[in-house]
């Protein structure tokens, strides 16, 4: 009786081992298909996405002080925004311009006219048809600056004392761009923008007008290392540094 119940128990339990058996779903799984799966999990990612992205411009937003003028950091007095839509203090522009210039103090974008301290002068210049070095097709002009010497104004660093004049003379190939670039100069120099009134870079003397940081060939040879040409760049480069002065 006994061995038969044992068989019969051993007969149960080969019969339960041999029959197939539905394995559990793996850890994590969803009970949907592949498909479905990938699909609502895509949703589920750019949800969580987007609401990443919502609370990193949340917090950008709150983080940026649209309420303070970042030149006196205190709330603003009178908002003025330039049309490069950075916002100011009035009173905090106005320092800024007589400091700097009409030029953004974030961007440096230009935001009016820029008027210079250039003493009073006369630019002239002739048209010659020897080439310079690198422009063989075309002659060259020839620009004189001629500053006399005088006394200091308000709008120079010592008012009331003597300065000294200088006469200049720089040269351009006299083609499209050249006569474009003489154009943006004689207009820089009627916004008095060329030439200012400091210590001269050449002999260190004070005192002295000097050149305004607009780059000018003053030599037809040797280069940019002796401020002449061949410089093929030299063009694109006085133009950058003109449209940085609102010359354009």
């Amino acid at each position: 009786m006994e061995s038969h119940a044992v068989r019969a128990l051993l007969r149960l339990y080969q019969k339960i081992r041999a029959s197939p058996r539905p394995l559990p779903p793996p850890y994590g799984a969803t009970g949907l298909s592949g498909s479905e799966e990938a699909s609502n999990g895509a949703g589920v990612n750019d949800h969580s996405t987007q609401n990443n992205k919502k609370s990193a411009a949340e917090g950008a937003t709150g983080d940026n002080k649209e309420d303070i003028c970042p030149i006196c950091l205190s709330d603003f007095t009178n908002k003025k925004q330039l049309k490069c839509k950075h916002a100011f203090c009035e009173r905090c522009v106005q320092k800024a311009v007589k400091h700097s210039g009409p030029i953004c103090p974030i961007c440096k974008d230009v935001f009016g006219v820029m008027v210079g301290n250039q003493p009073d002068g006369r630019m002239t210049w002739n048209k010659i048809s020897y080439p310079l070095p690198g422009f063989p097709n075309c002659g060259h002009i020839c620009i004189t600056y001629d500053i006399p010497s005088g006394k200091q104004t308000e709008n120079h660093p010592k008012p009331g004392q003597h300065y000294g004049g200088t006469t200049r003379h720089a040269y351009l190939p006299d083609n499209k761009e050249g006569n474009e670039v003489l154009l943006l100069l004689k207009k820089a120099f009627d916004q008095k923008l060329i030439f200012t009134v400091g210590t001269s870079r050449t002999s260190g003397a004070d005192n002295m007008v000097t050149w305004n940081d607009i780059h000018h060939k003053t030599s037809m040879t040797g280069g940019p290392e002796c401020y002449g040409y061949p410089d093929e760049k030299y063009l694109s480069r006085v133009k950058e540094e003109l449209k940085a002065k609102g010359i354009e």
